[in-house]
């Protein structure tokens, strides 16, 4: 399965929601992007057989190192490019929605590059 913006929102969402309680099932999915649950079901399914995710015995998604390795990065964009976009001024609101988009569109040398900058030049930011 290609990696696509798609795919990264719903690993993503997928290790958002764990990270929040602790187990994720396609439901949890659906509610957190405001998606059908047909819609899920069949992205779970791709995911699945994919290799990014796996199904515990309980109906729960697990990530697979694959699909946790993707939902880390973008998860790891998304952060960095909200609280940037904070701290230079934008809305919140507004910072939420544009690091969505950026998260998925910024190539990993301009992504690396700008974090190394903005950590060069906010030598105390990581201690925060």
């Amino acid at each position: 399965m290609k990696q696509t913006r798609s795919v990264e929102d719903y690993l993503e969402a997928i290790l958002m929601i764990q990270q929040e309680k602790g187990i994720c099932r396609s439901i949890d999915v659906a509610t957190h992007l405001n998606y059908s649950k047909p819609s899920v079901s069949v992205a779970m399914h791709n995911l699945e057989n994919d290799g990014s995710i796996t199904r515990a015995a309980d109906g729960s998604l697990l990530l697979t190192d694959k699909g946790l390795a993707i939902a880390k990065s973008v998860l790891d964009r998304h952060r960095f490019l909200t609280s940037f976009f904070r701290e230079i001024g934008v809305d919140p609101v507004v910072a939420e929605q544009d690091a969505c988009g950026m998260e998925h569109s910024i190539s990993e040398e301009s992504f690396s590059k700008l974090r190394a900058w903005y950590e060069a030049t906010h030598p105390n930011a990581t201690e925060e």
